[in-house]
């Protein structure tokens, strides 16, 4: 496992990552038909709902101290899993859509 230090600047860049994934499929949503963007603009709202809360165990795991960031770290990795299968789906439909 990567230490304390790595994990947190691997997860860092990861979330601006995909911050700015975020905004590219923000910006298509101008191009789909009004019934479709309300449809677009809640799954990008939830996609960033749980990039938010990825952002926010981020912070908590800053801030733990000894073995407790191991801990922190599986709950952040599941946080993960959930937000890149929310992610990939809107983007699938967008394609769809495109």
């Amino acid at each position: 496992m990567k230490s304390r230090e790595e994990y947190i600047d691997m997860m860092s860049k990861q979330l601006k990552e995909w911050s700015a994934k975020i905004d590219q499929l923000e910006s298509q949503i101008g191009t789909t038909s009004a019934d479709m963007k309300k449809s677009y603009e809640q799954r990008l709202l939830d996609i960033k709902d749980k990039r938010d809360a990825m952002s926010r165990k981020l912070e908590e795991l800053k801030s733990s101290s000894g073995d407790a960031w191991k801990t922190l770290a599986t709950g952040m990795d599941n946080a993960w899993d959930v937000f890149m299968v929310a992610f990939r789906s809107a983007k699938d439909k967008f394609k769809k859509a495109a």
